[in-house]
């Protein structure tokens, strides 16, 4: 059943973090650091900038990021209706990521720290794979005493980003807190050496707190050792929705005993930087608008894809207007 009205707001929960992307020519620089290619790497502000001063390439960007920011700020722009939760310094680039998501509509919910605003390094190679190289700055800085569980009254669903299972206390109030307030909470699996160093922690967390799941192939085989089929069906077995996205094979959806695999859209592939953060923006408004599953997959792969084609996790004004649009089919033929 489709909801009529306002769509119900989604909190998003994550690492409020400046996102520099980096062309590079080829993968020196990723054996030079000890970056495993696809992978998230911690670093700290020194090796960060070492990192920024090294890298050659063709084209660089600079914007705001972290994955749970890119996912609001694409679901914004689908016109959903939403808030984020974060931490940055007390600095320009706080302000600049602050009123760029107000200029958005998102509520802000931005708790400020001594250190610097964080910033992650987008490494994207000639087949258009992702590294990072993030240096955490302010956003680590994000504590349990940050979650008010007032704050969860204003809204219908969480979606936390996978990074933040590195600190326990932390990511288990955020669900806690979301769940005692009836929410339906979300989580994407982030990383697969992010899910492998958490595992056991993990898998208590979904089976008590989460309604949701979003993984891709490698962070799925990390949750479950199994190839997407069997990994998707002991998610769903932990969870309400269990969603695995396989690249170019598109993506699998599991809830009770339904199950659909989704297309991905023809693209011409730049830079994977944000696919999964808009897939889920595009699966959660579908969520929030009442659509069945298929429909949720359609939506997510159509946003997931549109966003490879640029360089970065930010579309064009442009690109919305056309996604909105392609929507309205998905809505007409299903």
């Amino acid at each position: 059943m489709e909801h009529t009205g306002k769509i119900p707001s989604v909190l998003g929960v994550g690492n409020a973090l400046i996102d520099i992307i980096i062309q590079l020519d080829d993968d020196t620089l990723l054996k030079e650091f000890g970056l495993p290619r696809g992978s998230m790497t911690l670093v700290d502000a020194g090796l960060s900038q070492k990192i920024y001063e090294t890298a050659t390439g063709s084209k660089k960007q600079i914007t705001t990021g972290g994955s749970a920011a890119n996912t609001i700020r694409s679901l914004a722009s689908l016109g959903g209706n939403c808030g984020y939760l974060g931490k940055t310094g007390n600095d320009e680039l706080g302000q600049v990521f602050k009123s760029e998501f107000e200029k958005k509509g998102i509520k802000t919910h931005i708790g400020l720290s001594k250190k610097d605003t964080g910033r992650v390094i987008g490494l994207i190679s000639t087949d258009s794979e992702r590294t990072m190289a993030t240096y955490l700055g302010a956003a680590a800085d994000l504590s349990p005493s940050d979650i008010t569980p007032s704050i969860f009254n204003q809204y219908r669903y969480l979606y936390a980003e996978g990074y933040l299972v590195q600190n326990h206390e932390l990511i288990k109030t955020i669900f806690e807190s979301a769940k005692s307030k009836g929410l339906i909470t979300a989580i994407d699996m982030a990383s697969y050496n992010v899910v492998e160093t958490n595992l056991a922690f993990l898998k208590e967390l979904i089976v008590s707190s989460v309604d949701i799941v979003f993984a891709n192939e490698e962070e799925a085989a990390a949750l479950t050792g199994k190839s997407p089929d069997e990994a998707l069906d002991e998610i769903a077995s932990m969870c309400g929705i269990a969603v695995v996205k396989t690249g170019k094979d598109g993506s699998l959806i599991k809830r009770g005993d339904e199950k659909h695999k989704i297309d991905s859209i023809k693209v011409n592939a730049i830079d994977t930087t944000g696919a999964g953060d808009s897939y889920a923006a595009g699966f959660l408004y579908g969520i929030t608008k009442g659509y069945n599953l298929e429909k949720c997959g359609k939506i997510a792969s159509l946003t997931a894809g549109k966003v490879v084609e640029v360089l970065g996790a930010n579309l064009p004004d442009t690109s919305w207007e056309e996604i909105k649009r392609l929507i309205q089919e998905i809505k007409m033929n299903n």
